[in-house]
């Protein structure tokens, strides 16, 4: 049968070339790219074979195996892992195929190669296209276990690769490169050394031995095995096991430096850049079990697809079950990476299993609070690094509020905001309170679309006062705030919604008192001409300087979280807020004057509406007739005298 010749994806066709004509300082990640996964398909073909026990090898040993030929100038990887069929061979070799591509293609495309290079690499998965970075031509040849048929699949990054069926003894996959002429100040990828020092640097743990056939001159020894004196040296070939394998979980942290938790980090999440924090530990008692954990520094693209996988692998007596166990780890807490070996667990475990599972739960509630903790520490201890740890997964974290009712304490001390106390810093609910003026009685907080509401006019009476403002931008933070009542027994609340609650001076409330009389006819007049867009008019204590504002009720919907659901085409319940006025404004005075003049004067009812959409325009909330508005605004302008 003749090799079938198919292009790659336009998408995939630029990422080649980007790989293959850019420059990165670490060329030998192609070869920690190619251990992992073949590591990965060794773990599926076994977990496969707990249940179908035709799968497992002959012999039932699993390894990978490295070889090189320094003329011929090829490095090949095979191993006897799950191997693939045909569907598998074009969907699957490579997973940026699927997710990322856009965005791998964006950041390179901006200038993000030379040094900094490596990391794309790890961040978007590019995984196996990286061997172009050093190979001319690569070949694969597979065979699914279970299956009869082979297939061979070669391309040379020029944009098409082939593929046609074929005969191999054995499942599994082997990867032959047809490397590049090297450079002399570049290194030699076919020398032993060179590929000992890569495998020891990037593999060392992999718990599957990797192995390579090497070429020794040695004495040459008679029948008792002892060495011939004065005998010509001889060539000897003898399979060699090139990592330890020594699971890292199940060592003592004290005997793991930062750069062997580092370098399994990088293996197990095909991340390039060191994860923020490492969280190791074991259980002992009626259940026992090893979880080593990574807070990771960045966050990868498919954490916010829908279709996310979760980083934590499950292994029974260090025997791989399954690398998407969402059983381990809340959705909130899902951009954490890592394993968990139990003793206690079956080897044939299934998912359905699992999810019923006392002893899972019980593992999952350890870990949950143990990744809390560690940011916990995190946050008081090293600043910087937690602030990095926000910007990548603060908006994940904020989902515990909706998710994880047990841990709604820890997590609110764990979140940071923008006040307008400090616009340039972030700050905890701590780090509020330990500001708060001495009259102040409840922690005030704002909501919107973007940092321009700290502009707001709902904010000025609060500012006024010496009050700092929680500013909340995220679509999220609504749903959030909502969970949050109190905070160190003091009361949210929100300037934008219902009364602000602030104590008033004999003063203040006389003359507010004063306002309500003066305004009380004009306030009636305005309700009756806006009761289709207003629930109610009044005069407002929190303006200071502006001449309107919108509030929403106490329990009502923020204008952008209607905006938002309006544009979802979820169903929105009817809004009408609340008209205040300022009493002290000019506006409200011409008004006032215009009102006792000539009750019936038909200027009043144009008053009113620009007056209701000026804040409506200030609270984001649609106009009924933006033409009606537009044209008096006009016009005013038009009859406003010359200076």
């Amino acid at each position: 049968m003749s090799a079938e010749k198919i292009e790659f994806q336009t998408e995939i066709k630029q990422i080649l070339d980007l790989v293959i004509h850019s420059l990165y300082t670490h060329p030998e990640i192609f070869l920690r790219e190619l251990i992992s996964n073949a590591s990965d398909a060794i773990d599926k073909r076994r977990y496969e074979a707990l249940t179908n026990h035709d799968l497992t090898p002959a012999g039932g040993t699993y390894k990978i195996q490295v070889s090189a030929d320094k003329e011929a100038r090829t490095l090949t990887v095979s191993d006897n892992g799950i191997g693939m069929n045909r569907e598998d061979v074009v969907s699957n070799i490579g997973t940026i195929a699927r997710s990322g591509s856009k965005e791998f293609i964006k950041a390179i495309q901006g200038g993000k190669s030379g040094p900094g290079a490596p990391d794309l690499i790890g961040q978007f998965g590019v995984g196996f296209y990286s061997t172009f970075m050093v190979a001319d031509t690569v070949s694969l040849l597979t065979r699914r276990a279970g299956d009869e048929k082979a297939w061979r699949w070669e391309s040379s990054g020029d944009g098409t690769f082939t593929i046609e069926e074929t005969e191999k003894p054995e499942a599994g996959t082997t990867i032959t490169l047809k490397l590049k002429q090297r450079d002399e100040d570049q290194p030699d990828f076919t020398d032993e050394w060179k590929i000992r020092e890569i495998i020891r640097k990037y593999s060392d743990f992999i718990i599957y031995p990797v192995t390579m056939m090497i070429q020794r001159d040695e004495p040459a020894k008679d029948a008792e095995g002892n060495p011939i004196t004065g005998a010509d040296t001889v060539k000897i070939i003898k399979e060699e096991t090139l990592n330890s394998m020594k699971a890292l979980w199940t060592r003592a942290p004290r005997d793991i430096t930062n750069e062997e938790y580092n370098d399994f980090y990088k293996h197990l999440a095909h991340d390039w850049e060191d994860p923020l924090r490492v969280i190791h530990f074991s259980a002992e008692g009626l259940l026992e079990y090893q979880a080593l954990l990574y807070i990771p520094s960045r966050a990868q693209i498919e954490m916010f697809q829908p279709d996310r996988r979760h980083g934590i692998h499950l292994y029974a007596k260090r025997v791989f079950i399954m690398d998407d166990c969402k059983e381990l780890m809340p959705e909130y807490l899902r951009f954490v990476k890592g394993l968990v070996d139990s003793a206690d667990l079956s080897l044939n475990v299934s998912r359905e299993t699992i999810q019923h599972s006392r002893q899972i739960a019980q593992i999952r509630k350890r870990l949950v609070t143990k990744t809390l903790d560690a940011l916990s520490e995190m946050k008081e201890k090293e600043g910087d690094k937690y602030l990095k740890f926000w910007e990548a997964f603060g908006k994940i974290l904020k989902e515990g509020f909706m998710q994880d009712s047990e841990n709604t304490e820890k997590i609110k001390d764990l979140i940071l905001f923008y006040t307008t106390g400090d616009p340039e810093k972030q700050f905890s609910f701590k780090d509020y309170v330990s500001r708060m003026p001495a009259d102040q009685k409840h922690i005030y907080y704002l909501t919107g679309e973007s940092r321009q509401i700290e502009n707001s006019p709902h904010l000025e009476a609060l500012k006024s006062r010496g009050y700092e403002v929680i500013l909340l931008t995220d679509p999220i933070d609504e749903l959030v705030i909502s969970q949050i009542e109190t905070y160190d027994e003091k009361p949210l609340k929100s300037a934008g919604k219902g009364d602000l609650d602030l104590e008033e001076t004999p003063d203040s409330e006389s003359k507010q008192k004063e306002s309500k009389e003066k305004y009380n006819s004009l306030i009636e007049f305005l309700t009756a001409q806006l009761k289709d867009s207003v629930k109610e008019v009044r005069i407002s204590p929190r303006l200071k300087s502006s001449a309107v504002c919108l509030v929403t009720e106490e329990h009502g919907l923020a204008a952008h979280i209607e905006k938002l659901l309006k544009q979802s085409n979820q169903p929105v319940p009817e809004q009408r807020r609340i008209l205040e006025l300022n009493p002290d404004h000019p506006l409200t005075a011409k008004m006032q004057e215009m009102f006792e003049a000539n009750r019936s004067d038909p200027k009043l009812n144009d008053y009113a509406y620009l007056v209701y959409g000026q804040a409506a325009l200030t609270e984001g909330v649609p106009l009924p007739d933006p033409n009606r508005y537009a044209n008096l605004v006009a016009d005013l302008m038009a009859k406003s005298p010359s200076r």
